[in-house]
């Protein structure tokens, strides 16, 4: 039988963005035609939208500035290029299927991706995985959070039940974030150093 570690009791609204306010400075957001237009507290503004098949070369300019720590986080294993077709398949979703949202940097030419979170839609178990980036100069703003509530509001939108994903234990930040918004985490005896991270909508 898996363990289980229960973060905080499941609820069906959790709340989001994290509670910790203390640690996360909460963006500000207002919507627009082209998405929504993010402001965090130290000034610097980006624009959430959904993902855009143009957004290859951004996709991948983005990997080449991640660590080798955050390309395993994100991955769950080392690879030291985001190849061409690999950034368009993750450019060019199913909305059937796929959701997924990217913070963009329009304040510079070209626009650059400094986030992005996504989900994957199991219909057989009513359920969807889901993935959070966001480049490391642009972390402990909130900004994990804000896509995990895109996420989540998505997922109810769809009618599932379920949101899960797998996050590697030493991913420190994300165990946290998830702690707040009440899923619950299971290690994974076959995979040490992993968790199944996971919340009932």
């Amino acid at each position: 039988m898996i363990p289980a570690i229960d973060f905080a009791a499941p609820t069906r609204h959790a709340l989001l963005p994290p509670r910790a306010h203390e640690r996360f400075a909460r963006p500000h957001v207002q919507s627009t035609p082209r998405g929504e237009q993010v402001r965090t507290e130290d000034g610097r503004e980006l624009v959430l939208r959904a993902i855009e098949p143009g957004d290859v070369a951004a996709m991948q300019r983005c990997f080449t500035r991640l660590s080798p720590e955050d390309i395993r986080r994100r991955f769950l294993h080392a690879m030291s290029e985001l190849p061409t077709p690999m950034a368009q398949r993750l450019c060019r979703i199913d909305p059937a299927f796929e959701t997924a949202f990217v913070l963009m940097d329009e304040s510079i030419k070209p626009a650059e991706m400094r986030g992005v979170g996504r989900i994957f839609v199991d219909e057989a178990t009513d359920s969807a995985e889901f993935s959070v980036l966001v480049e490391h100069d642009w972390s402990r703003r909130g900004l994990g959070a804000l896509l995990m509530q895109h996420l989540v509001e998505d997922c109810r939108r769809r009618g599932l039940a379920e949101l899960w994903g797998y996050v590697l234990l030493e991913n420190r930040p994300m165990l946290q974030l998830c702690r707040e918004l009440g899923f619950t985490q299971r290690m994974l005896p076959d995979e040490p150093g992993t968790a199944l991270i996971t919340l009932r909508l």
